[in-house]
């Protein structure tokens, strides 16, 4: 009792155990070698590949991805999963796009707007899973519909153009990276910090590896949880706004199957689907991966069904090694 005690309180602060941290090391090295690898690739397969405007693209199109990436690691360390996050990011997008164009709010107002709507949506989401002790999955899977069928009714199932109204997140500056790219960087470092150094993040670890330990220790899981499903909710808004700054409108159509991408990345970054184990600067890598992956599917000339597929055994292939590392680890425990 007194090891397993002491385990769980390592764990909660961030505290290596026996051989955690040459994982660690290890899995940082593996991303880095994978990322590498395919650059390499890619740079073989097509002579357009290795150059900036190529990078450029790739940064510039992730600040979505990274952002929910961020809560969706959250999410994971303890134990649940988010499948909302598309669609509460096409209806972040859409209620911000109705505020500017119909209702002529300012963009500070129609963004916090949008914001909301994110924070409610996560809010429904954690309170419904841990209040009724219901699986997030199904919880979320349930957000799923209700979010996109209300990002459907809230633009008449219609594109709502803004024009260059929020045109400025998503411009490169001075031709190179956004200031949507430079915001997603800040929340990876935020969400780091958050996992690793505050006790908020300990508790989520803690929640993940032992919630009844957790409880015992006299720790209330149930607040934790939905906090963190309330920041997945402000997070997904938060890349509705990016990517309806970058199209210049707001498609209820936005973000569908990007859960998938937001989830391989997380898994593909190492976080745990057992909860209890999570990096959000893996987790980036696991973004730049995806990112990379179909940037260079899209430069070889890939058919779109030949990169779903493609990407699906990426997917698949992450959940492999994710069961495998958690094997090792419960026979090293």
């Amino acid at each position: 009792m007194q090891s397993s005690t002491q385990t769980l309180r390592n764990q909660s602060t961030g505290k290596p155990t026996g051989g955690k941290l040459g994982g660690a090391m290890g899995t940082y090295i593996g991303l880095l070698g994978t990322l590498a690898a395919m650059i390499a690739l890619f740079g073989t397969l097509s002579q357009y590949f290795l150059t900036m405007d190529t990078f450029v693209t790739i940064a510039n199109d992730i600040p979505a991805l990274a952002v929910m990436a961020v809560g969706m690691t959250f999410v994971l360390v303890i134990a649940g999963i988010d499948l909302s996050v598309g669609s509460v990011m096409a209806l972040g997008g859409a209620v911000t796009a109705i505020a500017l164009q119909q209702w002529q709010w300012g963009v500070w107002p129609a963004a916090l707007l949008g914001l909301v709507v994110g924070l409610v949506c996560g809010l429904i989401n954690g309170v419904v899973s841990v209040g009724w002790r219901l699986p997030s999955f199904i919880v979320s899977l349930g957000m799923l519909e209700i979010a996109r069928g209300s990002a459907y009714i809230a633009t008449d199932s219609r594109t709502q153009y803004i024009g260059t109204t929020v045109e400025w997140l998503s411009a490169p500056i001075a031709g190179s990276i956004s200031p949507a790219f430079i915001l997603a960087v800040l929340v990876v470092i935020a969400g780091q910090i958050i996992l690793t150094r505050t006790v908020f993040g300990r508790y989520m670890i803690g929640i993940g590896t032992n919630e009844e330990a957790m409880r015992l220790a006299g720790v209330d899981p149930r607040p934790v949880k939905i906090a963190v499903f309330a920041l997945i909710g402000v997070l997904a808004a938060v890349a509705g706004l990016m990517q309806t700054s970058r199209l210049e409108a707001a498609d209820p159509n936005m973000g569908v199957g990007i859960e998938l991408q937001v989830i391989a990345a997380v898994v593909i970054g190492g976080t745990s689907l057992m909860g209890g184990r999570g990096s959000v600067i893996n987790t980036f890598f696991g973004v730049l991966i995806i990112a990379v992956l179909e940037a260079g599917l899209a430069q070889v000339g890939a058919s779109e069904p030949t990169k779903r597929i493609i990407t699906g055994c990426v997917i698949v292939a992450a959940v492999v090694l994710d069961m495998y590392r958690e094997r090792r680890r419960a026979r090293k425990g």
